[in-house]
Formats: C-alpha cells, structure tokens, sequence
C-alpha cells in the first residue's frame, strides 16, 4: 500500500513516514481511544478545555463511541458513574489539567466504594512544567489516593522526521501496550486514572493522526452493538473469589441483601431483607421486621414463637437500618458474610464466616418460613396503616408510596441518599422487574442528578428496538437536589435525555434529621440551623432556567396523578415538585415503628 487518505483528504504518508500534521499529543489521544475500545467503552463525558483537546476531538469524530458534554467536571464524572452503574462497562470522563481533575474526586470515591468501573482521563501538561508557575500545573499523579489506580502516561517524542520515524513508530506501540495494561485495570474493584500528559494539544490534523495510527497498529475492534452487560453481570474475571461456606439451611436463617447483591445459588428459598437496589427475593422480608427478629420470642394468640434468626446470611453491601445492623451486631447470631469484592460488609468485625458461594445442608424449616411472612406482613401493615393518618400531612414517605405505587415493569428508578431510599425500603422496594439504583458506596448525596442522568442515557440504548424511551425516575430530597442542580444542565449538543422524571421531596431541608438523634427536643434551639438548613430555592424557576418541565404536587393524590400522568404520556424531561412536611416525621416514624 502506498498511501491512504483520512476522512478528510488529508494525505498520509506511506509506512515508515510520519507527516508532519502528525502530532504527537494527538497519535497518543488517537491510541488512548482505540486501547478505550478495546477495554469496552462506549460512552465518553466530555468537559471543554484546552490541554484535553487532542483525545476531545478523536472521540467526537469516532462513531465507535457516543459524547456527551458537561460544563462541570463533577457532574460529567457522576454522568458517567450512572452510565456505568447500568452497563457494567466502564464509562469515561475526560477533562483539562488542574483543578479540573479534582472535581471528579467525590464520583471517583463512590465508584470505588461502589464497586462500578469508571476512568477518568485526566489531561496534564508535561512534567517538566509542573512546579513552574504555569498555568494549570499541580501536581495531578494520584490524585486519587487509593481510591484509584493511576497510571501516568508521559508525552510521545516532541521532533519527528523521516530518518527517526521507526523510533517513533515504537515510541507509539510501546503507548498502546501502557494505556491497555491501564484498562486491563478497570473493573469494579478500582477506579482507573490515566494522566495523560500532552504537549502542543491543539496543534496538527486529528483525522491525520488517527489514520496514521490504525495504518501503523492493529484497530480495536469495532463497538457498534448493544452492551451485552449489566451491572450484575460484569465480567467474572474481574469479581473476587473469598471461596466456599458451608450453611446449614435447617438453621433458622435470614438473608440480608444489600447493595451490591447478586443471586446466591442456594439461597434462592430463604427468607431474605432486601434493599431497594438488590435483586427482587422470592420470600422478601419487610425491613421493619427487624425489630421483631432481634427477640428471641414473641406470644401471639396463646403461642409462642421464636423469632430470632440462628443466622444472618449478609450478600452484598446493606447499610440502612439501623434495626438491621443490630442483628449484625447479635453475638447470639451466626453472621456469614458474602461479597464479590476487595470489601465485605462486617461493621462489627465479628463474622464467623466469609466466602462468594456456599454448599447447603439440611431443609428450610415450614415454621420458620411462616414466622417469616408473618413478621414481614405485619411490619408492612404498620407502615401503611401509618400513611392513611391524616394529621401527619404530606411527608416524604407518603411520596415514596406515590412513586412505588406507580411504577412499572421495566422502569428505571434512582434513589437519594438519606430518606429517599430508606422510604422506598419501608414501601416494600425492590420491585421485579424495575431496575433501581442508588449511591450506595459512600452514600453521599453529591452528584444525584448527574448520575440519574447517566443512568437514563445508557438504559437507552439497552433496548433500542422498543418504541419508546423506557421511563426513568428518580425520587430525591430537595438539599440532594440543590446540591447538583448544575447537573440539569445539558449542553445542546449532547444526547438529550428522553422519558425522565425527578420528584424532589421538598420538606425545605434535611428531613432525615428529624428522626435522628439531631432531632431531639434538646437541639431545637440550633436544628434548624445547622441541620435541617432549609434552603428556600425556588425550583420552578430553577426548572425555567435548565429547560425542565416544572409540575407542582402539594397533596399524594396530586402527586400520583402527575406520575400516572408522565407514565402514561412520556415527557422528554420533567421535574415533580412535591410539597412535604418533615415536621411529623418523628412522629410517623414511631407509629411506623421505623
């Protein structure tokens, strides 16, 4: 072959010449974004700026991988957290040097704590520029700490001509060999940072650059298909074998599934507590029974029953009840714990056993089971008999119940920290069928937004042949909305979400603090304001301002309505305001008896 020709007619020399439109920063963007490819992804997060500029514009002009584009470094990395939390795959953010790259710290946190692959391609100036003043020159290798892997890619060779164009042609292979070691990396176990330090960004022809590239080393394979992973199906290579445990099911025996979980063959028939972002069980087991089960007998009708489990069976990452934690805690109890990942959830530190798969031994016992279901539907009744009390107003566990009541098989749901998806657990979530997520890892409330963003564009292409958008909604407080408000926006150039509803539990501040020891009578003087710390934005006009349709809910009712509404009539983007009341949630919680 004696030459080729790029998209753009730019000429290409033949093998064994390297032009001079061939710039190096741009042959190293055009080599990170194949080794990208490879490694499987397939949606980038784009933030302007210059030094970044060289792999900005290979991605944009590659059709093996789709853009989008945030102005906010934090929000484009929980974009792209989201994307990744659905797909298994990891998803990519790329950005400027500087303070640039610190904005993505809290995402990359949650991805590690989470257990989600994400990489964040951080573009730096060459070394020698660091600690001379220049603009935009810290210090950016390892960041992260141990939250991320980093791997620091140095810049290829500045002067090219004919007579050095084999060197440089090794200099090119030896990079590609660094940056797949790098994505070999990316799993659910780390984070991955890839420094990459460019020199001249914005000088040469991208197209000639990226031909250049696939003329002198092999092409990724091709990613126009359909990610064929989930987030419960990441490839088993990258999961942590912690080996065998043996569990005796003629034992009374309790599953507590958390984030995280998976389905544990053996399990399958054992009473299980799970949170709303773990597989639907098939004997699910209401969260308030908790209470129950930390009694070693209850009377009821003349007989008594023991309640207390013999063991607990932890799968996964469960964090948030306070009732559940107490049986972890039980040194009566044998506690098991099962992961996948470099974490098990042991708060105590008192596992008798750990292990990712177990050998069963003896039957389930009948009177267990029914001890089970009752527990279970009585600690239901409680909630829902608690809800129709017209003296406690409209909380935001009563709009919880109106988002769990409407939801559909093969919607999307995404969670808040703190009350929203504790209240989804007392509605009876997870539901088969819809796919739920929340920020589990650190169980922050930064990045929500963003990330429910994420979430919907990549449930978007999972299914493209369906008529229709399937529907994502997201019930969040309204502190955990103002936080990432600037996540509402969404350039115009970038996919534009479809089918996406956000209900802001407004009780104008930190409800879940009402029910905690912060909400005690003794604090009352200063609760306000240092914890409940109302904010008073006004959101309609906030949804003005980012292009979101607004619809305003003061009662359940009004706010079913409006949800029955957006399921019934799909809305590119809305945002449900629900008026709620946190002032009696101390006193629902008790006759919940949360």
């Amino acid at each position: 072959m004696d030459s080729c020709v790029d998209l753009g007619g730019t000429p290409v020399a033949p093998n064994g010449v390297v032009p001079d439109v061939v710039v190096p920063s741009v042959v190293a963007a055009a080599v990170v974004l194949d080794a990208a490819v490879a490694a499987g992804v397939r949606e980038v997060v784009v933030c302007p700026g210059s030094r970044s500029a060289p792999l900005a514009l290979c991605a944009a002009r590659d059709p093996r991988v789709r853009v989008h584009t945030r102005i906010d470094e934090r929000s484009a990395a929980f974009f792209a957290l989201g994307v990744a939390r659905v797909t298994g795959r990891p998803a990519m953010v790329v950005m400027t040097s500087g303070t640039a790259v610190a904005n993505c710290l809290p995402a990359v946190i949650e991805a590690a704590h989470a257990h989600v692959p994400l990489v964040v391609a951080s573009a730096d100036r060459p070394a020698h520029l660091v600690g001379t003043g220049a603009s935009q020159t810290i210090d950016q290798v390892g960041m992260f700490g141990g939250f991320a892997e980093c791997v620091n890619v140095e810049p290829l060779p500045k002067r090219l001509s004919e007579d050095d164009a084999a060197g440089f042609t090794h200099a090119v292979s030896m990079l590609r060999t660094q940056v797949d070691h790098a994505f070999a990396q990316v799993g659910p176990q780390r984070p991955l940072q890839l420094n990459l330090q460019f020199d001249q960004p914005l000088v040469g022809s991208v197209d000639a650059a990226t031909a250049w590239v696939r003329e002198n080393l092999p092409v990724a394979d091709d990613a126009t298909s359909s990610p064929k992973n989930t987030r419960n199906q990441q490839e088993s290579h990258k999961w942590i074998d912690h080996g065998e445990v043996t569990v005796d099911l003629s034992k009374r025996t309790l599953v507590i599934a958390g984030d995280e979980a998976w389905p544990v063959e053996g399990l399958e028939d054992v009473p299980t507590m799970a949170e709303p972002t773990a597989p639907a069980p098939y004997l699910p087991v209401h969260p308030g029974a908790a209470r129950l089960f930390l009694s070693e007998q209850v009377s009821a009708e003349g007989y008594v029953v023991d309640t207390k489990p013999e063991q607990v069976i932890v799968v996964g990452h469960p964090t948030l009840h306070r009732g559940v934690m107490k049986l972890l805690k039980d040194p009566d109890v044998r506690l098991i714990v099962l992961s996948r990942t470099n974490q098990l959830t042991d708060p105590y530190r008192r596992a008798d056993a750990t292990g990712t798969h177990i050998k069963t031994t003896g039957e389930l016992d009948k009177n267990w089971l029914k001890v089970c279901s009752a527990a279970s539907d009585l600690a239901a009744e409680t909630v829902r008999t608690a809800l129709e009390d017209d003296t406690l107003g409209f909380t935001g566990l009563h709009a919880a119940a109106a988002v769990a009541d409407t939801l559909a098989v093969g919607d999307t749901l995404i969670l808040g920290a703190s009350n929203p998806v504790r209240d989804a657990s007392f509605l009876g979530l997870p539901y088969d069928g819809v796919s739920t997520y929340a920020p589990r890892g650190a169980a922050g409330i930064d990045g929500t937004i963003s990330q429910t963003l994420g979430v919907s564009a990549a449930t978007s292409t999972l299914n493209p042949e369906e008529p229709r958008t399937p529907r994502t909604i997201a019930l969040l407080g309204d502190v955990t909305f103002l936080h990432d408000a600037g996540g509402l926006n969404i350039p115009e150039h970038s996919p534009q979400p479809d089918n996406v509803t956000i209900v802001v539990a407004n009780d104008s501040g930190c409800g879940i603090f009402e029910t905690l020891e912060a909400g005690d009578p003794d604090y009352r003087d200063v609760f306000e304001q240092v914890f409940a710390t109302p904010c008073n934005v006004d959101i309609a006009a906030l949804c003005d301002a980012y292009d979101w349709e607004y619809i305003r809910a003061e009662t359940a009712q009004q706010l079913l309505d409006a949800l029955v509404d957006t399921c019934e009539k799909p809305r590119g983007r809305t945002i449900i305001e629900a008026i709620t009341t946190r002032t009696t949630r101390r006193e629902l919680a008790h006759k919940a008896q949360l």
